[in-house]
C-alpha cells in the first residue's frame, strides 16, 4: 500500500512540473514513469499475502471483515484490504500460584470455596486452538485479544462454579478425576460456541489449607499404622499356626513310633547295635547277662 500511494505521488508530481516554464520540465516524464512503476510494484506486493504455518489470514476492507480466510502459503488478495494473522497452532493457558509459572506475574491460582466451606487454590493449564472456519467470527466479535476475554474468564468461573459440589478433601482426592471430567465438558461447550477447540484441561495442583492437610496427613499416618499391625498379626498367625503343625507333626511321629516298637523289636535293636560294635577294631569289654537278658558291651576307642 505504501508503495502504492508513493507511486501515485510521483505520477501527479510528474504531470504538475510538465510545464515548459519550469527549469526541471525535462524531469516530468521520468517521474511520470517511475511513479506508474512504483504503483504498479506495489499493486502486485499488495495482492500477494503470505500465510505462515499454523495461522490463517483474516481479511477486512474499510473495516467489513470477510468470512473467507487465508490459509498458510501464498495467497492473492484484493490490494486494498488489511489481511490480519490469527494462530490455529494449540496454545496453552497457565494460572498458577507460583511466581513467573504462569501466564500473569505473581499468584494467578484460583481460589475457590468447596462444600463444606474451606478456600482451596489450583493450579491449572487450559490448552486450546482456534477452529480455523471460525477466525472470522472471533476477529470480529471477540478480537485479538479473546484470550482475556473468553478463556481466562470462562476457565476461571466453571472452575468456581463447580467447585462448591465437592468437599475439600474429596476435591483433593477421590472427586479430582470427576471434577477435572465435570468442568471440562462445561468449558468445551461454551469454548466452541465461541469458535475456540478446547484440547484438555489439566488441574497441576490443589493446595489445601494447613489444618487440613495436617489432618490428612494425621489419617494417613493412622492408616498406615493400623496396616503395619495387621501385617505384624497376620505374620504372628502364621508362625504360631507353623508351631502348631510342628508340634502336632512330632506328636503323631511319637504316636506312630510308640505304637510301632514293641520289647523284641527293642532287642532286635539292642543286638544289632552290640553286634556292630564288637566288629569294630577298638577295644571293648563284654558283660553277660545285662539287663533283658541282653549282653552289654563297652568299647574303648
Amino acid at each position: 500500500m505504501f508503495l502504492i500511494v508513493i507511486g501515485v505521488i510521483l505520477v501527479i508530481a510528474g504531470f504538475a512540473i510538465n510545464t515548459p516554464s519550469l527549469a526541471f520540465a525535462k524531469f516530468s516524464r521520468p517521474v511520470k514513469v517511475a511513479g506508474v512503476v512504483l504503483a504498479i510494484f506495489g499493486v502486485l506486493t499488495s495482492c500477494i499475502k503470505q500465510v505462515d504455518a499454523g495461522s490463517v489470514g483474516i481479511q477486512s476492507l474499510f473495516g467489513k471483515v470477510s468470512n473467507t480466510v487465508l490459509s498458510s502459503g501464498l495467497n492473492f488478495v484484493n490490494p486494498l484490504v488489511d489481511v490480519t494473522l490469527l494462530d490455529t497452532k494449540t496454545q496453552n493457558y497457565t494460572m498458577s500460584a507460583v511466581h513467573d509459572e504462569g501466564d500473569k506475574t505473581g499468584d494467578d491460582a484460583i481460589r475457590i470455596l468447596t462444600a463444606d466451606g474451606l478456600q482451596v487454590e489450583i493450579d491449572l493449564t487450559i490448552l486450546y486452538r482456534v477452529i480455523p472456519s471460525e477466525a472470522p467470527k472471533i476477529y470480529r466479535e471477540i478480537g485479538p485479544t479473546y484470550v482475556e476475554k473468553i478463556v481466562r474468564p470462562i476457565t476461571r468461573t466453571r472452575i468456581r462454579d463447580n467447585a462448591v459440589n465437592y468437599d475439600a478433601v474429596a476435591l483433593y482426592s477421590t472427586k479430582r478425576d470427576e471434577f477435572q471430567a465435570r468442568i471440562s465438558k462445561q468449558i468445551e461447550q461454551e469454548f466452541k460456541a465461541r469458535g475456540i477447540f478446547l484440547e484438555n484441561v489439566l488441574i497441576r495442583n490443589i493446595n489445601l489449607p494447613e489444618s487440613v492437610k495436617k489432618t490428612i496427613e494425621s489419617k494417613i499416618n493412622a492408616e498406615q499404622e493400623s496396616q503395619k499391625m495387621q501385617f505384624v498379626l497376620s505374620k504372628e498367625k502364621q508362625e504360631a499356626e507353623r508351631k502348631r503343625v510342628e508340634a502336632q507333626g512330632i506328636a503323631d511321629y511319637q504316636r506312630i513310633i510308640s505304637e510301632s516298637l514293641t520289647d523284641r523289636q527293642l532287642q532286635y535293636e539292642q543286638i544289632k547295635a552290640q553286634k556292630e560294635l564288637a566288629a569294630s577294631s577298638n577295644a571293648k569289654i563284654i558283660i553277660m547277662g545285662g539287663k533283658g537278658n541282653v549282653p552289654v558291651i563297652l568299647g574303648d576307642k
